[in-house]
């Protein structure tokens, strides 16, 4: 593993254990070159997933972006980043048992909305105004009312 921090090819594992949600493995690692620590995590992916686009375009499925966008959506709310993380979690997991290599990206999208709104209901209609490309204050107002009285209900 190449050290982030001095680019050293070769690193020690200096402890290993399970994550807190038990889907990967945490190691904490010490660079031989410049003796910095640093953390990795190890997790199981079951194929290569690719996202389409919807202009067309192809790219690799990212966790971390997916893990940066919820992160964004959540930020300033009483959310663990426990329950942050198990969000992504069961959302690759949906996607890696689909038995699909590809996925729309708006499938993606639409499981987060579905995840964003148990969750947390700002964090929701957060993600929702970039998914569903809010241009106007009256987009926020229609949008989030629908989720009061869906709330309601």
């Amino acid at each position: 593993m190449r050290c982030p921090f001095c680019s050293h090819e070769d690193s020690q594992v200096k402890d290993s254990r399970p994550s807190e949600d038990g889907n990967a493995i945490r190691r904490r690692r010490q660079c031989e070159g410049c003796g910095a620590r640093f953390t990795t995590f190890e997790r199981v992916q079951l194929r290569e997933l690719t996202v389409v686009k919807s202009e067309g375009r192809r790219e690799a499925f990212d966790r971390t972006k997916l893990e940066r966008s919820i992160a964004i959506a959540c930020r300033k709310r009483p959310i663990a980043s426990e329950r942050i993380e198990r969000l992504v979690s069961d959302i690759q997991r949906q996607i890696e048992t689909s038995g699909e290599s590809e996925i729309a990206a708006k499938h993606v999208g639409e499981m987060v909305m579905t995840g964003l709104k148990a969750l947390d209901s700002v964090a929701y209609i957060r993600f929702a105004s970039v998914y569903k490309d809010f241009t106007e204050a009256k987009d926020f107002e229609d949008f989030a009312g629908a989720v009061s009285e869906a709330g309601s209900s």
